[in-house]
């Protein structure tokens, strides 16, 4: 039964970057309809990213309060519906407002998964677990740009999102009569926030992840648009090509995940097992910094290794709540986790649209995006000396 529920909630995180990949994808079809600057499409993103920032740590403690079943269905038909609202849109405004509104409905993915993980599996096996889960990242993203670019030929822009949305909307019926509760439910009341904002251990883990993800939101929102506006590309051209890289972060999910627990299998520590990987992963990122200046075959082999990198380092990262706190605290401190991610692509998001617009080009801005895991995961090293769990006061 666990890894049933592994792998359904491995395809609901499928769905969901499937869902907000809808518009990096359409949006040069959606922009002969309604025009869109860089900065706004750094906008567009942005009301998606606070909103998911602000429910990942809402989510994450309305997860903790009514159940993981529960509450998984509730944000799956809440950004379900927010996703095919998208098709309406006449205007920036109305895509802005559908932006927000599926951003509030995803923000809660991640908590609920986390607090699966946390609930149906033992240390050993949770990095595993989160590594099948996490890929699911990657095939969403992977299906998402020629399945696409196949709807836009067929039927338009519009229908992308009707689509997305109506497949989101039967998964969360599925989940419902498929999945109970898991098994032992914790006693304990939901754990309050403060205590863990005085925890120092979990103010790392926020930081990190606001520093990897300021990059990965870059990737996987931008990604499309480069290849639109740098390397020329038509719908077809990026429905063909820009699957590769989300290919790799799904390998890179399993691969960081397996790497860790089997470190732990061969003796090592939970701290020596989870560094050792999350060393490794954010050790390839800063190939990205000859991404702009290399041929389109090899820039598109350079990103692969980026995105590898970068969801071998989410699935680890994500894994260590359920290192660190135990029960009802676990949803709580994903969400705060998740919470610092998003903040950190809202962020870096609205300064790529403003280097952008200001004729600076990509070139500064994958000089950052490369830093910023090495950056993290000296930060983790540094405030989180053993990994363990931790006393809240």
């Amino acid at each position: 039964m666990p890894w049933k529920i592994t792998l359904l909630i491995a395809a609901a995180i499928a769905i969901s970057y499937f869902d907000r990949q809808t518009l990096p994808v359409a949006i040069a079809a959606i922009q002969r309809d309604i025009p869109i600057s860089n900065s706004q499409f750094s906008q567009l993103q942005a009301a998606f990213l606070v909103a998911y920032a602000i429910m990942y740590a809402g989510g994450g403690k309305l997860i903790d309060v009514i159940g993981t079943r529960k509450g998984f269905a509730a944000v799956m038909v809440w950004w379900s519906l927010a996703c095919a609202g998208h098709g309406l849109a006449n205007g920036f405004g109305f895509l802005m407002a559908s932006r927000f509104l599926l951003g509030m409905g995803e923000g809660g993915g991640f908590p609920a998964a986390t607090k699966a993980v946390g609930e149906w599996f033992s240390a050993r096996d949770r990095a595993t677990a989160m590594g099948v889960i996490n890929a699911g990242t990657a095939v969403g993203a992977v299906i998402a740009p020629p399945a696409i670019a196949a709807i836009i030929t067929l039927a338009g822009w519009r229908w992308v999102f009707v689509v997305a949305g109506g497949v989101g909307l039967l998964w969360a019926a599925y989940w419902l009569m498929a999945v109970k509760e898991a098994p032992q439910q914790e006693s304990e009341p939901p754990a309050a926030w403060l205590p863990l904002l005085h925890c120092k251990e979990i103010w790392a883990l926020i930081v990190a992840k606001f520093l990897s993800d300021a990059a990965w939101y870059f990737y996987l929102f931008w990604l499309p648009k480069y290849l639109y506006d740098v390397r020329g590309f038509d719908t077809k051209r990026v429905g063909y090509y820009a699957w590769i890289p989300y290919a790799a972060s799904g390998i890179g999910s399993l691969a960081g995940g397996w790497f860790s627990s089997w470190l732990l299998r061969q003796g090592c520590s939970v701290n020596k097992a989870r560094k050792i990987a999350l060393g490794a992963s954010a050790a390839v990122m800063p190939i990205i910094f000859l991404v702009d200046s290399a041929p389109v075959d090899l820039a598109i082999a350079i990103f692969s290794v980026a995105f590898f990198g970068q969801q071998s380092w989410s699935t680890l990262v994500m894994t260590l709540p359920t290192d660190l706190v135990t029960g009802r605290a676990v949803g709580s401190v994903a969400g705060l986790v998740g919470f610092g991610g998003a903040m950190g692509g809202v962020v870096f998001g609205l300064v790529v649209g403003f280097v952008l617009d200001h004729g600076y080009g990509y070139g500064p801005v994958f000089a950052m995006a490369g830093i910023f895991h090495v950056l993290a995961f000296l930060l983790i090293l540094l405030v989180i000396p053993v990994i363990k769990r931790v006393e809240l006061k």
